[in-house]
């Protein structure tokens, strides 16, 4: 059996996690088996699945300016651990302090790229400083657009033979809409009769919960029975509740937590809000399609993300056109054969990779 040994910092429910947890659950596991490398280990919403399926979780430690430690680290964890060939690092603000050591011992590597920002601030220019070696490390370069491959590793890279672009692919058929788990689940909500906002994502700066929330309140304005499903956690959690309350729309938004049923969250939903300030390609948006729910996105999420009608963009810079938009969402279209032709279909991703996979394995500690 194959391990494939993935660094991923967090087994928290983000959309590099949901990308991996998706082509692990469909990857055939008696030929290859997943096992994970943290650096925040509490964040393990995902840890339990992992174990069921038979993958293993290690912990290292983070980079905070402890470059001989990391890398000691790795040392040690790949002499103990001779049995990984390849390790897929999902992590790309620190990579180029391990990516090294993998390489010394015989490790292929790939690095992917699920973004294309690093936000702002002092943290962002250190990162970006970290990632410029990435693309002269790592064996393979992968990313969920081309964009985001441009973004992180340049685009002479983007051309070279090493680059693989993999797109955030879902389980269509996990999405498909189902008349009567909406209805059991808006029961269960509380939300039978109202007009429904969601949003899936992680309570990060990159979601922009901040101006949905805005666009959110000038919508109670209009539709005082309009309700907010927010699904998610994450470090900006306190900052949400707070602006929750000084919005005062306590009793119009639900905050469901991580959860695993967001397929059957999303039948609940009459419309998907996302407004993001930065993204790669988000899972959600191709899981919404999926559903068949409208979608209204920011026009910074790239365009490879748009598969279906379903989909609609607006500048993230007035929250009247947000509300005015949310108002009144499109109805429901199975776009199903749309998003399996543009290759978003999980099957293929898995084929793909089970296939780059068999090849870095085989090429793996031979040197």
């Amino acid at each position: 059996m194959i391990r494939i040994l993935h660094m991923i910092g967090a087994l928290e429910m983000g959309g590099s996690q949901a990308l991996v947890m998706n082509l692990y659950r469909h990857m055939d596991r008696k030929k290859i088996q997943f096992d994970f490398v943290l650096d925040h280990p509490e964040r393990d919403a995902y840890a339990n699945q992992v174990k069921a399926l038979g993958g293993q979780i290690y912990t290292m430690p983070g980079f905070h300016g402890n470059v001989m430690e990391v890398r000691r680290a790795w040392d040690e964890f790949f002499t103990q651990h001779p049995e990984y060939r390849v390790l897929h690092s999902h992590v790309r603000s620190y990579a180029s302090l391990y990516l090294p050591v993998a390489k010394m011992h015989g490790v292929k590597t790939i690095i992917h790229s699920h973004s294309t920002s690093n936000g702002s601030g002092l943290s962002s220019l250190v990162k970006l400083a970290l990632q410029v070696p990435l693309r002269r490390q790592a064996d393979v370069l992968m990313s969920c657009t081309r964009e985001a491959g441009v973004w992180l590793f340049g685009e002479k890279a983007c051309r070279s033979e090493r680059f693989f672009l993999l797109p955030n692919a879902v389980d269509v058929e996990k999405f498909r809409y189902n008349e009567t788990v909406r209805r059991e689940y808006r029961q269960t909500l509380g939300i039978e009769d109202k007009l429904v906002v969601g949003h899936v994502g992680r309570f990060h700066e990159a979601k922009n919960h901040g101006f949905l929330l805005e666009s959110f309140a000038k919508l109670r304005k209009q539709q005082p029975e309009a309700r907010l499903l927010l699904v998610g956690d994450g470090e900006l959690r306190g900052d949400i509740e707070e602006k929750i309350a000084a919005l005062g729309i306590q009793d119009a938004v639900i905050l469901t937590g991580n959860r695993e049923d967001v397929a059957e969250l999303m039948q609940a939903m009459d419309l998907l809000a996302f407004p993001s300030k930065w993204e790669g390609l988000p899972v959600t948006v191709v899981e919404a399609q999926a559903a068949g729910l409208p979608c209204l996105i920011s026009d910074r999420i790239t365009r490879d993300v748009d598969l279906s009608p379903l989909v609609r963009r607006l500048p993230i810079d007035s929250a009247e056109a947000w509300a005015q938009a949310m108002a009144e969402p499109a109805a429901r279209q199975d776009v199903h054969q749309a998003i399996a032709a543009a290759g978003f279909e999980i099957g293929e991703s898995v084929e793909r990779l089970s296939g780059l996979y068999n090849q870095l394995w085989l090429e793996g500690k031979q040197t």
